[in-house]
């Protein structure tokens, strides 16, 4: 199979090399036999053999800034705020909300989800669930560590509140009362009031979480060796979730202007410090209306983000403000500051960390686009899959770009198996390299081209490959074997460079979800159908020659626009050279694995 992958992919001279390793390892009695026996005996001791080696590969052992690189966001429909105590309403109410669908995850209360589509019906794992709100990724020198607390513990009764680059401890309960939702939204007001006291202003420490994971580490041993500092960030780990109260960003507000305020805050200038990127759930409330969530993506996978925040979506709308004072706790506490203690290097920190976003943030290209020419409602009137659809149109962009396919990441959920996250779809096939190059040879017959774009091109089976391939690398490590030549072989290196990263995150409630490249060259493609149009968001990044996001959605949507027509032609009425055309392919298909 991971030949089959990456054959079409890379030059024939390469490819012989690359068969040859992969025919060497394979060898009976080989280093993969043995590897392969060593994996069996983990998976026998293991609830989810691949577990660990993919969390730490796919995310605690990356090295680059959160922001952008690893953080996906979701971009919640713009709030008409009349006034700043408006959207501290907003807030209080969101909260609220978050408390309860955090009591539902810990009283076991949420239902258990069930696949859809292919193998429909077969219950799903829930533990990225519990992971929500009681996680926290701790920057390491060279591998994170996912802090896991215990769910319901007394530990995590409290909420951080980001204001004006500020961190305030929110307290959820107070003599040993719950805060309602009146009591909540006080004590916002009083940090909005305490924010805007400039003499206790501290420095924007939450820059620091936006750098580089080495470079976090490294400022947060210096920051620890103080009192003041430690105690600050322990009371950060243990909350439950941030929530940042934004200043009007002055940026026009628009899908792609929201989407890039999720995603980096517009950098240090604008809402860039106001965040704390370790926290897996961050809740953003703007004063101009812009809201939304941004993620630590180790925990969970963006469907368990979706559930989340449309239970929050149809809280917030469904679920009547509770605001009467009969219940408020009396004498609530004033909330507390975050203090810190700086010396001219933990400036120097500071400064240093605030120009690597900057740069992030002018280097991100990012294109959020409608496309309503149609929507998956057209597309399944042809009886073909929207996901594997808009990932042919992808296929066909790039190549129209590009003269060429390259390694693509398609995330495949495997929630069937307990602690499953994802495995690769790679999309770039043969079968989808063969339906571009026909699409873009004008002397190709529609027929020829139907019958290629009938084919189906993928199936998750959950016999992937990108998962098994890493588990027997891994394995090689721990039994402290030379890495086999297969996986240091520049065909196996490249293919795990993945010029087009792509996820379909549909919602069911307006909004949409985005996130970067994860190469310097590539494009970063979430894409959310719906009935009547498709919603694209596509990033990549101006440093790179090879890449432009405008450019790719033009090629987008003159692909999707060229695959209407083409399933519009077949559905005319076929004249008898095209029947006995349409007769001949279906004699030549006859037989052929589907």
């Amino acid at each position: 199979m991971y030949l089959t992958s990456i054959k079409h992919l890379v030059k024939e001279e390469q490819y012989r090399k690359t068969k040859s390793i992969v025919e060497k390892f394979g060898e009976p009695g080989g280093t993969g036999e043995l590897l392969q026996k060593k994996l069996l005996e983990k998976s026998d001791n293991t609830h989810n053999w691949v577990y660990d080696y993919w969390l730490d590969d796919m995310y605690l052992n990356q090295r680059l800034a959160l922001p952008v690189n690893s953080n996906p966001a979701m971009v919640f429909p713009k709030q008409d705020f009349r006034d700043h105590k408006d959207s501290l309403r907003f807030a209080a109410h969101l909260i609220t909300g978050v408390l309860e669908y955090k009591e539902r995850i810990d009283t076991r209360e949420l239902p258990v989800d069930f696949s859809r589509g292919q193998l429909a019906g077969t219950p799903l794992c829930m533990k990225q669930y519990y992971r929500l709100f009681n996680t926290y990724r701790l920057p390491g020198l060279k591998r994170d560590t996912l802090i896991i607390h215990e769910t319901g513990s007394t530990e995590q009764e409290h909420i951080i509140v980001a204001c004006k680059n500020q961190f305030f401890v929110l307290d959820l309960v107070v003599k040993e009362k719950k805060l309602k939702e009146m009591d909540i939204l006080t004590q916002l007001e009083k940090i909005v009031k305490m924010a805007e006291n400039s003499e206790e202003r501290q420095p924007p420490f939450g820059l620091l979480t936006s750098d580089g994971r080495t470079e976090w580490a490294q400022a947060r041993d210096v920051l620890i060796k103080d009192s003041v500092n430690r105690e600050s960030l322990a009371v950060i780990q243990k909350c439950l979730c941030v929530v940042c109260l934004d200043d009007p960003s002055g940026m026009e507000v628009g899908d792609t202007s929201r989407a890039l305020l999720m995603l980096h805050g517009g950098g240090h200038e604008k809402m860039g410090a106001n965040r704390w990127y370790d926290k897996p759930m961050q809740f953003v409330v703007g004063e101009d209306g812009v809201c939304g969530t941004v993620c630590e993506h180790s925990p969970f996978e963006g469907i368990v983000l979706v559930a989340c925040t449309e239970y929050l979506m149809k809280f917030m709308t469904g679920s009547p403000s509770k605001m009467g004072r009969a219940t408020s706790v009396s004498e609530l506490p004033t909330p507390r500051r975050l203090l810190w203690k700086t010396t001219p290097h933990i400036q120097g920190l500071l400064k240093a960390s605030a120009e690597r976003l900057q740069r992030l943030v002018r280097d991100l290209d990012m294109d959020v686009h409608k496309f309503e020419v149609y929507g998956k409602e057209f597309i399944k009137k042809q009886k073909m899959s929207p996901d594997a659809y808009i990932q042919v149109a992808l296929q066909l962009a790039f190549y129209r770009c590009n003269g060429r396919l390259v390694s693509t990441y398609e995330s495949a959920s495997i929630r069937r198996f307990h602690e499953g996250r994802v495995d690769n779809i790679r999309s770039a096939t043969p079968e989808a390299l063969a339906f571009v190059k026909a699409m873009t040879d004008q002397k190709t017959s529609n027929s020829v081209s139907h019958f290629l774009l009938s084919s189906p091109l993928w199936a998750i089976t959950g016999m992937g490959i990108d998962n098994h391939l890493l588990g027997l690398r891994e394995i090689s490590q721990e039994i402290h074997m030379e890495v086999p030549e297969i996986f240091t072989d520049e065909t196996y290196v490249a293919s795990n460079q993945f010029i087009l990263s792509t996820s379909q995150v549909p919602t069911t409630v307006e909004m949409f979800c985005c996130y970067g490249p994860v190469v310097p060259n590539g494009y970063g493609c979430c894409y959310n159908p719906q009935a009547d149009h498709l919603l694209f968001s596509m990033t990549s990044f101006h440093g790179s020659t090879e890449t432009s996001s405008a450019v790719f959605i033009k090629a987008l949507d003159e692909g999707l626009v060229e695959m209407r027509d083409l399933c519009r032609k077949r559905n005319k009425p076929q004249s008898n050279t095209a029947a006995a055309s349409k007769a001949v392919e279906k004699s030549q298909g006859a037989g052929k694995q589907t």
